[in-house]
């Protein structure tokens, strides 16, 4: 596993307060090694790293994976349901297994953004090197505007190692990347590496100017419906962490888990340990404001 740096961060919400860095290598489970509580096949975590990165593992496999590792600290836990669609059926099947009410929801915003864009939806798929080059150019400039950027640091990634990765991916027909456009402006973006036949969900993003508009909702429905009419995939996976748009277009789920492991240094084990007491003070101070009725008015507060 190759050791990368990465940040143990301090958040509340959607907003970042600090970082503290740490090289760690990572160890990821795809949707396949989930569903199949197996390992990934590149285990062995690199001995120049200060830890190991989890990223949804099996719930079945945490206690494991921790006592395999037993000179590192176990911090900086979450556990969530990891959703993902069976593309096993038509669009029509998929779409059957939403309840009318949220039909009738989904229909209504797409009609309403086409109304807006002058009757018709303009969504744009790119799959070639070439145009995935457009496809760059277009998004990268958006996605410095979005939320997922500004707040969660999850924007597409503006490198030119990210650039060359995913040219790479598109040269051998493993990217699918989309646009969402109102008029002659992009508004959304989603793009989607493919592993075998599982489609990851890596970054969607949308212009907060126009999110009235429910432009990456829009978005998620067109590319889905694109997608199962290439006949091509099992799985649309939404990776790890929970949110309202997977559960909403997940058609299933498997309990997963991500966590950092730390070499067991006087150093790493005051920092989990902070990392412990902050969440649970973040914990309790939600709470208490769900109970006063002052949630709404603090999330407006974070995000401002």
């Amino acid at each position: 596993m190759a050791v990368e740096p990465t940040q143990v961060a301090f958040t509340i919400g959607a907003r970042r307060l600090f970082a503290v860095e740490r090289d760690v290598a990572t160890m990821a489970f795809t949707l396949e090694d989930a569903l199949s509580e197996t390992l990934p096949a590149s285990a062995a975590p690199s001995p120049a790293a200060d830890g190991v990165r989890i990223l949804s593992a099996p719930l079945s496999l945490a206690n494991e994976i921790a006592a395999g590792l037993s000179g590192h600290v176990a911090g900086a836990r979450e556990d969530y349901r990891r959703h993902y669609i069976a593309m096993d059926a038509s669009f029509e099947d998929y779409l059957a297994r939403f309840s009318g009410k949220t039909r009738s929801t989904l229909r209504r915003k797409t009609k309403k953004f086409a109304a807006a864009g002058g009757g018709a939806l303009d969504v744009r798929t790119y799959r070639t090197r070439d145009e995935v080059e457009r496809f760059l150019d277009l998004a990268l400039p958006l996605s410095a505007n979005t939320y997922q950027s500004r707040l969660l640091d999850a924007g597409l990634p503006d490198s030119d190692t990210a650039r060359d990765a995913m040219l790479a991916r598109a040269e051998a027909g493993t990217l699918r990347c989309f646009l969402l456009f109102l008029g002659a402006e992009p508004v959304a973006y989603l793009a989607l590496p493919v592993e075998g036949r599982t489609l990851v969900y890596a970054h969607l993003g949308y212009d907060p100017a126009h999110a009235a508009l429910s432009p990456g909702t829009v978005l998620q429905m067109e590319a889905l419906r694109l997608l199962f009419g290439e006949e091509r995939f099992r799985y649309f996976d939404f990776t790890e962490g929970e949110g309202a748009h997977k559960a909403l277009f997940g058609t299933h789920s498997v309990a997963c888990c991500s966590f950092l492991l730390l070499r067991r240094t006087p150093a790493n084990r005051a920092l989990l340990g902070a990392r412990r007491g902050f969440d649970a003070g973040v914990a309790l101070a939600k709470s208490f404001t769900q109970q006063s009725g002052s949630l709404a008015s603090a999330r407006r507060l974070l995000r401002a």
